[in-house]
């Protein structure tokens, strides 16, 4: 074992010397407070050390001690519904052992060693099992299936294994290895946090999360195993973005990330989520969850760890065939954590005192997205679709961890503090967002919900942008110096931005809204404006027009409930063609 002694200390960077067998990345010891700590750097026999806890009150001459082990996550029974920090200590042991101040050098194992569970193997003895094969199952949860896989480093023959109950380190088997040597079976296994973890292939990400959230699913949306970034300044909208995220979207599990974030705010999603009831099981949304809170004001090392805890979670969640959804709240954080540590690494900087690895960094955590068959000889499919927020200051997204992020996501959702302000929610920006997904899971759409989809989608972007061109005429000479077709497609505009963007988060209809809904909505504003066209080249006069009674039919349209919507479709439809047909037979009259 490398041992050492502490030479320097800044802030969270210790340098220490006498470490010359010691590796990049090795977890260590520091000093007789036994700090946990990792190399990031190594100079002869000199090794920088992040700390991942509070480094007052040590001094010079202190030893540091070398574990020889990378950092890494326990994986097995007790992750869901754990609250972990960054480096995955379980906030919830810690308060029983030291109160609701984080104690330095406590050390707790993440997962919990004394509860016990039921195994389920699914394997015999003598049956043949490479990296990644499923041995057998643990009821973790009334909603999540755990299944215990084999390490993906390992490879042998079954001797014995047992139904039982079991603690995650009791064996529950044995395997004898291609080399010969016997390895004792667990319902644990580990894993460094900054490797991803293996798969057989990656699949095409063609088949969309669905969100239940109108202006994600129509237009810009996600696929299941993609890549999507919210930026947006303060009180914009993100926490709750990603709140519905988490609760309606078609996931299995939920990953939350909160990383660096005000203390407050953790503390309410810590509330909140055991609160939440998953809409798809009628159980706690906990259920299904794993959190890792990391907030500002816990040392900035940590903060940097635990969006490599949170993915490899993920990552071993998606292995057993689950879609998850991790939510990383936020990635600006992390950066700013970086940047802290690069600089007490005297690193040359980069653009506003960033590492010039910023862009490389962040592209290694969200490319461990995707969607794949797993290792393993029943080739499940599983996706880790993973959504970041950045909080660029004061809402400039010309920043570069904005920037960075831009050039690796594939979709995004650009928060408006102006519509914020205007109380339109989501306040995502229709002409400043994007998806690079949408043309390749346009046939999906044609195919699942309608084959009209992909068309309707292209009119609303035109009709949104036509009016942000329009309104700057309006802005400059009133809305009477624009022709009648042109002021009916103010009104159409209007009602989609109005009717069809604004979705309340917290009304129990209007919440959610199935990809059904939604085309019958879209369809309803397109069928508005078309009609009125017609109608207005027979003779009808635009300000009856625009007052139709049926308009408040179709903005009412989102709070019918899901049963109704095809009979309530038909009506509207019914009373549009009406009021039309009158408003055509009338000329106005001047």
């Amino acid at each position: 074992m490398s041992t050492g002694v502490i030479t320097k200390i800044a802030g969270p960077l210790v340098v220490a010397s006498g470490m010359r067998d010691a590796n990049m990345f090795d977890v260590v010891r520091v000093s007789d407070s036994r700090l946990i700590g990792e190399i990031i750097e190594m100079h002869g026999d000199r090794a920088s050390i992040q700390v991942y806890e509070e480094t007052s009150g040590i001094k010079t001459g202190e030893p540091v001690e070398s574990t020889e082990e990378p950092l890494s996550v326990e994986l097995g029974p007790g992750l869901i519904e754990g609250i972990f920090d960054g480096i995955q200590r379980p906030l919830n042991k810690i308060v029983e052992i030291a109160g609701n101040n984080l104690t330095r050098g406590v050390e707790v194992p993440a997962l919990d060693r004394d509860k016990v569970w039921h195994f389920v193997p699914c394997v015999e003895p003598g049956a043949k099992l490479t990296g990644g094969d499923v041995i057998g199952t643990v009821q973790e949860t009334e909603i999540v299936l755990h299944k215990i896989m084999l390490s993906p480093l390992l490879s042998g023959t079954v001797k014995e294994i047992a139904e039982g109950d079991y603690k995650i380190t009791d064996k529950i088997g044995t395997l004898a290895l291609d080399n010969g040597s016997d390895y004792s079976l667990t319902l644990m296994q580990k894993w460094p946090v900054r490797k991803g973890r293996p798969y057989a292939k990656k699949i095409s990400p063609d088949v969309p999360l669905i969100t239940g959230q109108r202006v994600v699913d129509a237009l810009f949306p996600i696929a299941k195993g993609g890549v999507a970034a919210i930026p947006g300044p303060f009180g914009s909208g993100k926490t709750v973005t990603q709140h519905q995220l988490a609760k309606w979207a078609e996931a299995d599990i939920v990953v939350y990330i909160g990383c660096g974030e005000r203390g407050n705010e953790m503390t309410d999603v810590l509330n909140e989520f055991p609160e939440l009831i998953d809409p798809h099981t009628g159980k706690s949304l906990m259920e299904r969850t794993v959190l890792i809170a990391n907030t500002s004001d816990m040392p900035v090392a940590a903060r940097e760890a635990s969006i490599y805890t949170g993915i490899t979670i993920a990552e071993y969640l998606r292995d057993m065939g689950y879609s998850v959804a991790l939510m990383a709240d936020s990635t600006s954080r992390w950066a700013e954590a970086l940047r802290e540590m690069s600089g007490r690494l005297e690193e040359m900087p980069g653009e506003e005192g960033y590492p010039a690895y910023l862009g490389s960094r962040l592209a290694q955590f969200y490319e461990r997205a995707g969607r794949v068959i797993s290792l393993g000889s029943d080739a499940r499919e599983g996706a880790l679709s993973v959504i970041g927020a950045v909080s660029p200051p004061g809402g400039d997204i010309s920043e570069p961890v904005s920037q960075a992020t831009l050039r690796i996501v594939k979709v995004f959702w650009g928060l408006d503090s102006a519509l914020a302000y205007k109380r339109h929610f989501p306040a995502i920006n229709w002409l400043t967002s994007y998806s690079n997904y949408a043309d390749s899971l346009g046939k999906w759409f044609n195919e699942n919900v309608n084959e009209e989809w992909t068309a309707l989608r292209g009119r609303i972007m035109a009709l949104l942008s036509d009016e942000a061109s329009l309104d700057e005429i309006v802005k400059l000479v009133g809305m009477d110096a624009l022709s009648p077709g042109d002021r009916l497609k103010m009104e159409a505009a209007r009602s989609i931005r109005e009717d069809f963007l604004h979705q309340l988060a917290f009304h129990e209809v209007d919440t959610y809204t199935s990809l059904n809904k939604q085309y019958r909505m879209m369809k309803l504003v397109i069928n508005y404006y078309d009609q009125s066209l017609e109608a207005l080249a027979a003779g009808a006069g635009i300000e009856e027009l625009v007052a139709l009674p049926v308009r408040e039919s179709i903005g009412r349209f989102k709070y019918v409930l899901e049963e109704n919507v095809d009979e309530e479709y038909a009506k509207v439809c019914s009373e549009l063609d009406s009021q039309l047909k009158l408003a055509a037979a009338r000329k106005e009259d001047y």
